[in-house]
Formats: C-alpha cells, structure tokens, sequence
C-alpha cells in the first residue's frame, strides 16, 4: 500500500464537521490512528514497540544490537480543528520512505525506526511534545502524571484507562543511546517554501504562559458598573497589550484559548483562566513580549479590582538543528533551501541529545492548524522520494 493509498485511509480519523480534526491523546480517534499506524509498520514487517511515555517505535531492524540508528517519524494527534497534514504527513511519508529503499533494494547498515511521538500538540493537556519531553526528561514525571484536559481528568488516569502504567514513565537513555540521528519531515507551516521540499535551519523559541483573572461573580442585571470586579476586562486589554507588545519586539503572541467561569450569559464571571503563546527569533525578545503583556495585565487589574497570577507552563529555549546534520541534508537533496520556522516540534526536544534535522514540504495557502492547511500530492510525494534519499544516505555503511 503506498503513499496515497496509506493517506487515504487515514484521512477519515477523527475528522469533524467543517473538515478539521480532533486527534487527542487517549481517546478513540488516538486509538485508531495508532492501531493505524500499527497496521501499516505490520505490513512491512517492522517490529512496533510501545515506550513507557506512550510513544510508538516500528523498527527495521539489522542483525545485532540496535545502535547508532536513524530515527524519523512525527505526530499522529491534533490541535482542536485543526488540519490534516501536521504531524501525519511525517508518519505516512516515513512509512512510505520505507518502501521506496526496499524497492531500490536497500539494505540498511544500521536500525531504521518511526516514531509516532505523544501529545505533542498539547490540545489535551496542554504541555505540547509531551512525549518526547517524558522520553528525553524535559518534563518531570510527576508533574506529567498530574496535568488535566478541560474535564479534569489526568494524563495518569488517561494512560491508564488505556492500559498502560503512569508510574512507568520518564526518561529512557538506553532508547535515546541507540539513535544516531533523527530527521522529521513535516507540512512547512508558513509560506516561506516556494519549492516543493525544504531544510529547517532552527526552531525559533517559544513557549505558554496562563493568566488567571480572579473576580467577583455576580449578576448581570443588577449589579452597577462601578460595583463590579469582572475578570473579562482585564482579560481584554490583555489581549490587545500582546498584540501591541508582539509588534513591538518583532515577536508573534496568541491569545487562543481561554476559559470562563461560570460562562453564564447573565453573570459576571468570576475566573477568566487564559493562555499566552509566544514565539519570536531570540529568548530576549520572547521574555520581553511576555513580560511587557505581564505588566499590562497587572495595570488593568488593579483598574479593575482584580486579581491576576501568570504561570508559565512550558519553555523551549531556541533550537538550531546539527549543522552538519543538516548541510548533508541539503547537500543529499542537490542545495535545498534552509529556513527557520515559528513552530515547535518533537524535533526540537530530541535535538538537545541527538543529531536532529528536519524536512519541509510546501504548503500552498499558508495555513495551519485549519482545516485549510493543505500540501499537493505531487510536493507530498516528493517529499517521500527526498526523506528516501536521506535515510539511504544515513543508512550507509
């Protein structure tokens, strides 16, 4: 079964009205892509081993103990509505790449694996590329086991109703000792990629922050403006403050998810719980942004006789990809453009242990995480052919 054969089948997972996705972890569409992905490593013979974090490996394995491999693979989960191709396009190519060596009649010198890493959105629990950051130690286990999705319910007793033992997980440096290298190949999710298939340079830092705004819930009707603690006003000029902050410091900065309590149309909230997003080129200008949106936020608080507290849930200094990793890539692909990128990856996680590069493939409209997020199949099965050329490559004696 090949590439479009493979996408085919799992174009209709998970999928929601207006045409976007709601992969998340432990739930029955994750389920079913990796009982997907299980399936197709199946068919090529690949051993597919579960990790204690909830990662899933397929190996192509060569005689003897399993070192110096060449890693690939992404993300089967999604961020709420969000587009086909981030993430599955790295695994369905990688698994596609596969039979592309085999019918060039490569052997491989050394193990070939996918990976199909966990939660790396973080649309569930909030914490994105999760598990690569269990595998590598980038989170502590603890802390893990006790974040909640909107329900309350933790990512331990997420694992669990799924079988699998939240006491078990956290870093594995025998697993991380035996990959020689990992290469991502994901949808570029920008328009800076006017041919089909490109290199990552770097991963621009990033990371998310939460504000709570505590006020006074009351009623809607009868209680005068001068009276009110309403957290939703604090909560707005905070949104504009970090796109005014953002422009400032040539960074970008989201407000995209916020909750409301009680999230009544006749109260007064009492909570607004919101998150920031923040990326830019350098660290200084990501802890400028956010500090700046920070002291607008305490301002129109105390304007407002509310309460506001910042936390920050997950930081991801600036990563630049093995340089020789990644000039033996462009070089493999005949001097492939070498861009930057805005978004975060497992890539970027693994990058701090092992040699790390990544591949783009074109992306027409521009748009991700939408339902618009789109790549040709022609860029896509180039893409397939160039991470081919690339495992060949590594896979060499």
């Amino acid at each position: 079964m090949g590439y479009e054969e493979m996408w085919r089948d799992l174009l209709p997972i998970g999928r929601v009205s207006g045409g976007g996705y709601r992969r998340f972890s432990w739930t029955a569409a994750d389920r079913e892509c990796r009982a997907w992905f299980t399936e197709e490593a199946g068919r090529r013979g690949l051993t597919v081993e579960e990790d204690r974090n909830g990662n899933l490996f397929a190996w192509w394995d060569v005689p003897g103990e399993r070192r110096d491999a060449v890693l690939t693979g992404s993300h089967l989960d999604s961020v709420p509505d969000g587009g086909a191709f981030d993430g599955p396009l790295g695994v369905v190519s990688s698994l596609a790449a596969i039979d592309v060596l085999r019918e060039r009649g490569v052997t491989p010198a050394r193990p070939l694996g996918i990976a199909v890493f966990a939660e790396e959105e973080g649309a569930r629990f909030g914490v994105a590329c999760l598990g690569s950051r269990l595998l590598t130690g980038a989170i502590d286990p603890v802390r893990a086991r006790g974040l909640r999705d909107a329900d309350g319910t933790t990512w331990a007793d997420a694992m669990a109703a799924d079988g699998c033992d939240p006491d078990a997980i956290g870093p594995d440096p025998d697993l991380l000792a035996g990959i020689g290298s990992f290469v991502e190949l994901h949808v570029e999710q920008g328009r800076a990629l006017d041919v089909p298939v490109g290199v990552a340079s770097a991963i621009w830092p990033h990371g998310r922050w939460r504000f709570d705004f505590t006020g006074q819930g009351n009623h809607a009707g009868t209680t005068l403006l001068r009276d009110r603690r309403d957290p939703m006003l604090p909560f707005a000029r905070t949104v504009l403050a970090a796109r005014d902050a953002a422009a400032r410091h040539e960074a970008v900065a989201t407000m995209g998810k916020v909750h409301v309590t009680p999230n009544g149309v006749n109260a007064i909230p009492s909570l607004v719980r919101a998150w920031l997003d923040t990326r830019a080129p350098d660290d200084d200008a990501v802890r400028a942004t956010v500090a700046e949106i920070h002291a607008a936020a305490e301002k129109a608080a105390g304007e407002h006789g509310v309460e506001v507290a910042l936390s920050e849930e997950s930081y991801t200094q600036v990563v630049g990809f093995h340089a020789e990793l990644r000039d033996r890539l462009a070089m493999t692909l005949g001097g492939a453009p070498v861009l930057p990128t805005g978004a975060g990856h497992d890539a970027g996680i693994l990058s701090a242990h092992v040699p790390t590069a990544m591949l783009f493939v074109r992306n027409p409209t521009g748009v991700s995480h939408a339902p618009e997020e789109h790549a040709e199949t022609g860029d896509c099965l180039t893409g397939v052919e160039a991470l081919a050329a690339v495992l060949e490559d590594l896979l060499s004696p």
